[in-house]
């Protein structure tokens, strides 16, 4: 076991616990810090020379660095629910994310950073989906705009080496009609489309039924993005209503999945949801939605949500290969 390793094994078992996202963080900004050390013992002092390492997660370096077990571990282990160790394991299958964001749209990073720190992380594959037109809020991509950034993620993948690749995308706003924000051919030529709602939330249910419907049964569409909408932190926002019945059996039957977005104020779908879509046999994407480098570390929430309802990888795409995804795509999963 690696000091990183440990470092990320406590922080997901912290999360499964529901501890502070503060304390949370602290063993993920140490797994960064101790990710280009070389391997062999690390002494306790030295670690907390290292930037966001403190005198907890430098006794958790020094104790893995030998190859040991680190007490913290051992004792969090001990004092969990066995069950955790199937979420455990479906983020260490973790192979890619559906669902990241650049500075090319409300992102704060480069194409290039965010990349990278996705390979840092272990994934072999990442989808950039920035936002569509008519988002202007988030400086959505118009056609020329998505055109040129499909150059620019070409470009990235020239220099990422073949252990990862950047696949092209978008997150396409479902328009009030259920039509998507872009034009289709631009669509086709995508390697995924995340689908959202982005306004209109507080529609009547029938409305938003019908919306979700057209939109999960276009063929260009491979996921349903934060189904509700719901915003659960500072004064919040209500989830949308819709048949959530009716959209559940409609993904299933298209091959759209369902994203299971960790991003800390939305976690959505709710429990509820989440669990009558597993009833209903989707598929799932568990999705950081990320902004930014250090958002990518979210994902094992939604891994920990999936194990609590007895999901695994065979329903999660997230933890599928390359070659699995994008060739399942091409025949509806």
């Amino acid at each position: 076991m690696t000091p990183a390793e440990a470092l990320r094994r406590i922080a997901f078992l912290l999360e499964w616990r529901g501890a502070s996202p503060y304390r949370v963080r602290a063993f993920h900004t140490a797994a960064d810090a101790v990710r280009d050390l070389p391997p062999g013992p690390v002494e306790a002092a030295h670690a907390t020379q290292l930037h966001g390492v403190g005198p907890v997660t430098a006794e958790v370096i020094a104790q893995a660095s030998t190859g040991a077990v680190p007490d913290y571990l051992t004792r969090l282990q001990a004092e969990t629910d066995p069950a955790a160790g199937a979420g455990w394991d479906l983020a260490v299958a973790s192979t890619g994310d559906c669902h990241l964001h650049s500075d090319w749209s409300d992102g704060g990073s480069p194409i290039e950073d965010m990349a990278d720190a996705a390979r840092a992380l272990g994934r072999s594959w990442a989808v950039l989906t920035d936002h569509s037109p008519r988002l202007t809020v988030a400086h959505g991509l118009s056609r020329a705009r998505l055109e040129s950034q499909l150059e620019a993620v070409a470009a990235v993948n020239a220099t990422l080496g073949p252990d990862f690749r950047l696949l092209t995308g978008i997150e396409c706003d479902i328009l009030e009609d259920g039509s998507l924000d872009q034009d289709e051919d631009l669509l086709g030529r995508l390697d995924i489309v995340v689908a959202s709602v982005h306004s209109k939330l507080r529609s009547d249910p029938e409305p938003m039924t019908a919306r979700l419907l057209a939109a999960v049964r276009n063929p260009r569409v491979d996921v349903l993005g934060h189904c509700t909408g719901r915003i659960i932190t500072g004064r919040g926002r209500p989830q949308s209503r819709f048949d959530a019945g009716a959209v559940f059996a409609a993904c299933a039957e298209a091959g759209t999945a369902v994203e299971i977005n960790c991003r800390p104020e939305r976690r959505d779908p709710p429990d509820d949801l989440l669990a009558q879509a597993a009833g209903a046999g989707c598929l799932f994407a568990v999705d950081t939605d990320a902004h930014a480098p250090e958002q990518l570390h979210w994902q094992s929430t939604g891994y920990a949500r999936a194990a609590r309802i007895g999901l695994g990888s065979a329903r999660l795409i997230t933890t599928w290969s390359l070659d699995r995804l994008l060739a399942g795509r091409s025949s509806t999963w």
